[in-house]
């Protein structure tokens, strides 16, 4: 996600989204593990993703 893209959605769908990345993040993991993985730089792409929506949110809280 771009950052112009969280910036104009509510706190409700920050929170949404950021419990979808950590689901896919979940199973990302489960892939690595059974050596099942298309793409690892989804890994670290997830992981970014997750973070600026934390950084956005608490923003958004302050």
């Amino acid at each position: 996600m771009k950052k112009k893209e969280i910036k104009k959605l509510s706190k409700d769908e920050i929170l949404k989204n950021i419990d979808k990345f950590k689901k896919d993040l979940f199973n990302f993991r489960f892939q690595k593990i059974s050596s099942q993985v298309t793409n690892p730089a989804k890994i670290s792409e997830t992981k970014k993703n997750i973070a600026r929506l934390k950084t956005v949110l608490r923003g958004k809280n302050a």
